[in-house]
């Protein structure tokens, strides 16, 4: 059968099945409601009717969703490589922080420079990694991250510190603050409260911790008990996602108590979790080191295997609001960068109404395809 046609066809039985359940649904629905409020039973219908009919909704919903995701994220969709600033000379790129506005700061395994890169990989500032004064040693980022204030902030695990670069002073002056020690941070994140979070390896915690306009660590919370915590992003809404090596990945709330482990909640085994980030969506995106591959936990649904191939060694990771993932591949030396979340070309214009028109015809990359049922 011709490709095109077939997925026409595809399209068209996938619109009538939804469209199918919807309308059933809400005349069923319309029919029982003012039966069922206006009656002290429910009828002839048993009790093993309606916990059979609420698992197989249970069920039902979770396909829905899944279909719904699968429709909404695409694999393996590689759009573009972007070398490593440093070159060769030093090791591959391992720390990714994309901001608001698209810029995205990358650092690498032992050299003292944190790069800032447009989207599409051209260098827009370079960071020498110097402590102030004359004859300052240099110091080698893990991971970085950008404050609520703009400033740029590092994981430093050979010194035991997070440093924060000041952009109020002349760039030549290389201005980096201490601004705390901490036993091996290896992640560091800035969540919704502006609070910074540091990945603490060997110590197996994370910190947060808030910070003034004069440089000052204030209301610090410590979250223990992890099992070498690598990699931390924020939610949104609050709280942050962790990843530990070897082991799990794991959410918490906004009071730094557990909301869950990745694992248990979607029966998922990870190899080696490394680089984690969170979307505009609210879902989970994790890279696994020994499985190479990145997988997406969305809030409902399945998840989702959003990069099977083309990776050699996964480190940090970051996500864009245009649909974008980066991911830094220390063994090869460059970020890449992926398409995950696919566009709609239109949007409905009957959102509100109950039920979709039976009639209404939609134009789709594979041809036309009607809703009005045969």
């Amino acid at each position: 059968m011709d490709y095109t046609l077939e997925t026409s066809q595809l399209k068209q039985k996938l619109l009538k099945t939804i469209y199918s359940l919807q309308v059933k649904s809400f005349t069923t629905l319309q029919s029982a409601s003012p039966v069922l409020h206006s009656q002290s039973g429910i009828g002839m219908v048993t009790q093993h009717q309606v916990h059979q009919l609420a698992d197989k909704a249970k069920s039902l919903c979770g396909d829905l969703d899944n279909i719904k995701n699968l429709l909404h994220y695409c694999q393996d969709d590689l759009v573009r490589q972007i070398p490593n600033p440093t070159g060769s000379r030093y090791g591959g790129v391992s720390g990714i922080h994309c901001s608001l506005d698209g810029s995205i700061y990358v650092t690498a395994e032992s050299a003292p420079w944190v790069h800032v890169l447009s989207s599409t990989g051209h260098t827009l500032q370079s960071l020498p990694c110097q402590q102030t004064g004359k004859g300052g040693s240099v110091f080698l980022p893990e991971d970085v991250t950008v404050t609520r204030m703009g400033m740029v902030a590092v994981a430093d695990m050979v010194n035991e510190a997070i440093w924060v670069f000041n952009p109020h002073t002349n760039l030549s002056k290389r201005e980096w603050i201490k601004i705390r020690k901490v036993g091996s941070p290896r992640g560091i994140g800035v969540d919704s409260m502006g609070k910074i979070l540091i990945a603490d390896y060997a110590q197996g915690q994370v910190h947060s911790f808030a910070l003034d306009h004069t440089f000052r660590t204030l209301n610090v919370h410590s979250v223990p008990n992890l099992q070498g915590p690598r990699y931390i992003s924020p939610v949104p809404g609050g709280g942050f996602v962790v990843s530990e090596e070897c082991g799990d990945v794991k959410v918490f709330m906004s009071s730094c108590k557990l909301l869950c482990s990745l694992s248990s909640k979607y029966g998922h085994q990870f190899g080696n979790p490394a680089g984690v980030c969170v979307d505009k969506d609210g879902s989970i995106l994790v890279a696994d080191e020994q499985r190479r591959t990145v997988h997406l936990f969305p809030e409902h649904g399945a998840p989702i295997c959003l990069v099977s191939t083309g990776l050699r060694r996964p480190a940090g990771m970051a996500c864009s609001s245009s649909g974008h993932l980066f991911v830094a591949d220390t063994v090869e030396n460059c970020v890449k960068v992926f398409k995950y979340c696919v566009r709609p070309r239109y949007r409905p214009t009957n959102a509100g109404t109950s039920c979709a028109d039976p009639n209404q015809t939609h134009r789709g990359g594979g041809g036309m395809v009607s809703l009005q049922p045969h």
